[in-house]
């Protein structure tokens, strides 16, 4: 039998191969309780910019991405935003629904068309409760979480924009990335703002320190693909 994934993707979104209900997360639960949840996950199929949820709207949701990828961002009280991550097919988006806050502090806006799986914060509570062990994995995934921040904010004291860019891009090509004989792809396209805010750098220092490695043979530009020749995957 098809999978309702396959059929809300229609061919036009690469879907990663676990579902809701066999993530590592509920890796304990019995076979009827992961099928309950994969039954009631509620499946959306979304367009590249729409906005899976905004910043200050009700945390009541939690989605695995499917297929696509997600941008997390926040917009500060002067306007500006701030690009915080980039989750791909099989990463969780939305674990604010874990905290007592009751709001989304950033908002979801999809890369690429992207199809997502959802649960509610009633539904999770209730698992939880039933099967503690779920809560002490979910700590280990945000524990996980704190330590990629923590090594991106070691990037942004490298001092030299040359080389904070490349070690932004390393880890964006490391976890987003397909090897191809060039070295690693980053497919989908990053543009010099989205960069700036990852590196905590303007427009203009950007572009220099692009064109920069460019000129070294750090990276290669090939349309609107990004590659890094010097990497490879794991």
């Amino acid at each position: 039998m098809t999978c309702l994934c396959e059929e809300l993707a229609g061919g036009d979104i690469e879907l990663a191969p676990i579902c809701i209900g066999n993530h590592w997360i509920f890796e304990n639960l019995e076979p009827a309780d992961i099928k309950a949840l994969s039954h009631e996950a509620l499946r959306k199929k979304s367009a590249k910019g729409e906005s899976l949820f905004l910043q200050g709207d009700p945390a009541d949701d939690m989605f695995l991405i499917k297929g696509g990828r997600i941008k997390l961002s926040k917009v500060l009280e002067d306007g500006t935003e701030l690009m915080l991550d980039i989750r791909k097919a099989g990463d969780f988006v939305g674990e604010n629904m874990f905290s007592e806050e009751g709001v989304y502090p950033v908002s979801a806006v999809c890369l690429e068309d992207t199809l997502t799986c959802s649960f509610s914060r009633k539904q999770f509570e209730e698992l939880v409760l039933k099967h503690p062990k779920v809560g002490l994995q979910i700590i280990k995934t945000l524990s996980e979480r704190i330590s990629s921040l923590t090594d991106r904010v070691g990037s942004l004291a490298v001092a030299n924009i040359e080389d904070r860019l490349y070690r932004v891009l390393t880890n964006v090509a490391k976890e987003h990335g397909t090897q191809s004989p060039q070295g690693i792809v980053i497919q989908f396209p990053l543009t010099h703002e989205d960069l700036g805010f990852l590196t905590g750098a303007h427009r203009v220092s950007i572009t220099r320190a692009m064109k920069a490695l460019k000129e070294e043979g750090k990276i290669i530009l090939k349309g609107r693909r990004l590659i890094l020749p010097a990497l490879k995957t794991a």
